[in-house]
């Protein structure tokens, strides 16, 4: 397997599910952050497991720990869920990240040793670690052509986060290049 086979994958996997994607990008509120999904909403709509990308979605990018309004936001998951139903599956599973996690929330477990987003590996173990149809995950991602990609493919449900957390104080280049590449995800979106 090719080293970034999954950023080729991405085009070709969001060209066929370019339908589902605009439909995502349209109908997602530009402001939607992690703290607009009520858990106990998401529970009652058939959400049995969540699966969460980090980057964006928890911290802004490259962040060891999340922010505190997610670590806030995730303890409510936790309660609504229970810890062994939320899942972490990041292209950038950190040996720090993990360490937090097990310290704070040791339930939760991270997903690994599977193809990067937009291949639907992760989810498909998240659904079998879970014990769920893949119907029954959703998918929170900032990116259009990863996570949100991969959950249209697995057949679990997409949230896209339009808002996502970002620092251009603390890694500026990082955070300017993901912004460009968010905002690249849109327009190809739209226009194919």
């Amino acid at each position: 397997m090719y080293p970034y086979s999954h950023i080729l994958a991405g085009f070709s996997l969001g060209f066929h599910h370019r339908r589902e994607l605009r439909r995502l990008l349209d109908s997602t509120p530009a402001n939607t952050s992690i703290l607009e999904l009520a858990p106990e909403v998401l529970f009652s709509s058939g959400i049995k497991a969540l699966a969460l990308d980090f980057d964006g979605v928890l911290a802004a990018h490259g962040s060891p720990v999340p922010l505190p309004e997610a670590v806030t936001w995730m303890k409510q998951c936790e309660a609504v869920f229970g810890g062994n139903q939320i899942f972490i599956l990041s292209n950038k599973p950190t040996d720090g990240r993990r360490v937090w996690f097990a310290e704070n929330f040791p339930a939760m477990r991270f997903i690994s040793g599977v193809r990067k987003k937009p291949y639907p590996d992760g989810l498909k173990k998240t659904g079998e670690l879970a014990g769920v149809p893949l119907s029954a995950i959703m998918m929170v991602d900032d990116r259009l052509l990863t996570g949100c990609l991969a959950a249209l493919v697995a057949g679990a449900r997409p949230c896209y986060i339009r808002r996502p957390y970002i620092s251009f104080k603390t890694r500026p280049f990082a955070e300017l290049f993901f912004w460009k590449l968010r905002f690249m995800e849109r327009l190809f979106v739209r226009l194919i």
